[in-house]
């Protein structure tokens, strides 16, 4: 069985990392995620101007705030778990800006076939003034003002403890959103967001996909993502603030109901392909999510009990800092793992130290290395990781 317990790290591993040593410093986010060398933003087919659907609207805040009240602007309950990535100060700041009319960036939203809107461009401004004017109406306690620059007299005051004439003018302040009308197709949508998507803290690809694909897909992923199996099998290091949690279980269920020798380039780009997994998610019944699920955890069990804290990452020798999460090794390793029998995953658990001396001969591989850390969408790179890892576990088999 998978949940048996593993053996220690020092009794599996020869290039045991030091659990004292620090991560490296190098590609680090905050994410506990090796960052990816980015794509190019490409158009991969035409897109029809007739179908893109853009439209200007200038709301008062109190417009703003009379949506959110009516659940008509969906602010949680994901987002709220995200407010915490803008500081008091800063939340502060924002108010104090629009107390003295400096106007704010526009705004970006997609409208669904309800006429309700997903921000995708200003979650954290439009979180705050909520929080402000009106946090009965997110649930929230809300915030006092702090750290301001200018108007100091209304440090530690509240909406309330505004004058009369700033508390209007706060809710009279006017906003631009640039709508993208319902009926835009989901890829224009994903390039028009990640085009404009260049200022303040940049959305991450899976925030777009969340903002711009609702269903229940979302909160499969937001529930997998903290599943024991997988905290445990990450060692509990990916910080899910930014969704790249979530993007990790989207790629195992991407690649576990499509195997990576169908991914070719007649897919438009890898973001298409984890879009149409995720938009996939809503259409399973009961039954097919539960045997996703099961895959899944099989895969992270099996992960850490053959790697264990060096699961999905990065290994070129064996006196090395233990790197970060890789998503392309994330890929590879968990579904590939996930396909084997329970006796296979015994067998290479007997073999466990061959297993990972052959892994970090693998990694020295400048073709697998390749494969994993530049251009990890294309279609040759993929199957380049796949087959590469899957020739190395049947050898060790």
């Amino acid at each position: 069985m998978l949940s048996d317990n593993p053996m220690t790290m020092d009794q599996q591993l020869p290039f045991a990392s030091d659990p004292d040593l620090p991560e490296v410093d190098a590609k680090v986010d905050g994410s506990g995620i090796e960052l990816e060398q980015p794509d190019e933003i490409d158009i991969a087919v035409p897109f029809d101007p007739d179908k893109i659907a853009v439209i200007t609207k200038s709301m008062t805040i109190d417009l703003i705030l009379s949506r959110i009240k009516a659940k008509a602007i969906n602010l949680q309950p994901d987002f709220q778990r995200r407010w915490g990535i803008w500081s008091i100060r800063r939340q502060s700041r924002l108010i104090e800006s629009l107390l003295l009319r400096i106007p704010l960036p526009t705004f970006y939203a997609a409208e669904d076939e309800n006429e309700d809107w997903e921000i995708v461009d200003g979650i954290q401004r439009i979180s705050t003034i909520a929080r402000f004017v009106s946090p009965d109406y997110l649930e929230d306690e809300g915030f006092a003002l702090d750290g301001l620059e200018y108007l100091t007299e209304f440090d530690g005051k509240r909406f309330d403890g505004l004058t009369p004439r700033l508390q209007r003018r706060l809710r009279e302040t006017e906003l631009v959103v640039h709508l993208i009308k319902y009926g835009t197709p989901l890829d224009v949508k994903f390039n028009i967001f990640a085009r404009i998507n260049t200022g303040g803290m940049a959305l991450t690809a899976q925030e777009l996909r969340h903002a711009i694909i609702p269903g229940r897909g979302r909160t499969i992923l937001e529930e997998w993502a903290q599943l024991t199996e997988f905290k445990t099998a990450t060692a509990n290091s990916v910080n899910g603030l930014r969704m790249e949690d979530r993007e990790l279980v989207l790629r195992f269920i991407a690649f576990w109901n499509r195997p990576y020798n169908e991914y070719s380039s007649k897919d438009k780009d890898f973001d298409s392909f984890l879009a149409d997994a995720m938009r996939g998610l809503n259409l399973l019944n009961a039954t097919e999510v539960n045997a996703i699920k099961n895959a899944f955890c099989r895969g992270m069990a099996a992960s850490f009990r053959l790697f264990g804290d060096d699961a999905f990452r990065k290994r070129y020798k064996a006196d090395a800092k233990r790197s970060l999460v890789n998503k392309a090794l994330f890929e590879a390793v968990s579904v590939s793992l996930a396909r084997l029998s329970d006796e296979q995953t015994q067998n290479l658990a007997t073999n466990c130290e061959r297993l990972r001396a052959e892994f970090m001969i693998l990694c020295n591989d400048r073709a697998f290395d390749s494969a994993i850390s530049q251009g990890t969408s294309s279609p040759a790179k993929v199957s380049i990781r796949f087959s590469k890892l899957e020739n190395m576990i049947e050898g060790v088999l």
